[in-house]
């Protein structure tokens, strides 16, 4: 009997961890959201100048951008944050519409596991808004992609000892030039020019690695996105280090706007930040934002299209 009673426990026992796993991941509804009190904004970790931790605080352009939207909605700012996964659409997959089985809310290990109500840094693209797969069905049906608040675009920056200037990236011949592995640099460097620069090419872990390596000497430049080697520069005494002002010839897409995302069933919630957001953009707050971490900010698209008008 008491083996028995022990193999109904086990099996019990299992039965509702099998149960827990299989508990939804929850994003929120709008009215949910503000009778909740919070919002949890999706933020890329450990990824200066745009959200990181210091201290055990959140720094960064996106958390300032992410308070702002909890202070639009008046509820609490909770980051929510994101390890990045092998794509975009994993990340949109993990943390806005369907969650990972291994992460778990610690705080509260019975309860459904949360999701972020709004993901920020997500690229607004309608090509790949409406990308389809090879069965033709989309992508990224599960959710809303809205919300640019900023246009991105590479850069390269250069040690002023080593180089006289960075007029074309041609110099990449004869200099060596530290990138990000795997990243789009990367393999622009190492392919353009029938490759002419690969083996000047050295590969670091991130953009902040490679600017170290810069000022140690190892490399003459580095190219990365502008608001990381802006932030580079501007948080840096060093006044060797300086931005080039080339172009990237053959290299397809060298400027892209960066939005938010939601959950496709939670559009109210979208509207709400959307609202938000281009208030602080329309009022010049968000340009001041930037300014505060040393980074030049550019209109998205779409207000640069109805300025021009």
């Amino acid at each position: 009997m008491f083996k028995s009673s022990l193999r109904i426990a086990g099996w019990l026992t299992a039965l509702a961890w099998v149960w827990l796993l299989a508990m939804p991941a929850q994003a929120r509804y709008y009215d949910d959201v503000i009778a909740s009190g919070y919002i949890r904004i999706g933020l890329y970790r450990d990824f200066p100048p745009y959200s990181w931790l210091e201290g055990g605080e959140p720094r960064g352009i996106d958390v300032e951008i992410g308070k702002r939207i909890a202070a639009a909605l008046d509820v609490r700012f909770e980051p929510h944050w994101i390890t990045p996964d092998e794509n975009l659409e994993d990340d949109l997959r993990n943390n806005v519409w369907k969650g990972h089985y291994l992460d778990k809310d610690e705080s509260r290990p019975l309860a459904p596991k949360q999701l972020a109500d709004v993901m920020m840094r997500v690229p607004y693209d309608r090509e790949y808004a409406y990308m389809r797969d090879s069965t033709g069905e989309m992508v990224n049906e599960q959710v809303v992609m809205f919300g640019a608040y900023q246009r991105e675009r590479w850069q390269v920056a250069y040690n002023s000892e080593r180089m006289d200037g960075v007029s074309t990236v041609a110099v990449f011949q004869y200099h060596p030039v530290g990138v990000e592995v795997d990243s789009l640099p990367d393999f622009y460097l190492t392919s353009a020019f029938q490759g002419r620069m690969r083996d000047k090419t050295r590969h670091y872990a991130n953009v902040r690695d490679a600017f170290a390596a810069m000022q140690r000497g190892e490399v003459d430049a580095v190219m990365g996105m502008r608001a990381e080697i802006d932030w580079l520069l501007s948080s840096s005494s060093d006044t060797r280090m300086r931005p080039g002002e080339n172009g990237f010839p053959m290299m397809g897409k060298q400027e892209w706007d960066l939005g938010m995302a939601v959950k496709q069933t939670y559009r109210q919630l979208g509207y709400a930040v959307e609202g938000a957001v281009d208030d602080l953009i329309r009022s010049g707050e968000m340009e001041k934002l930037y300014a505060t971490y040393g980074l030049r900010y550019e209109l998205p698209g779409l207000y640069q299209d109805v300025a021009g008008r």
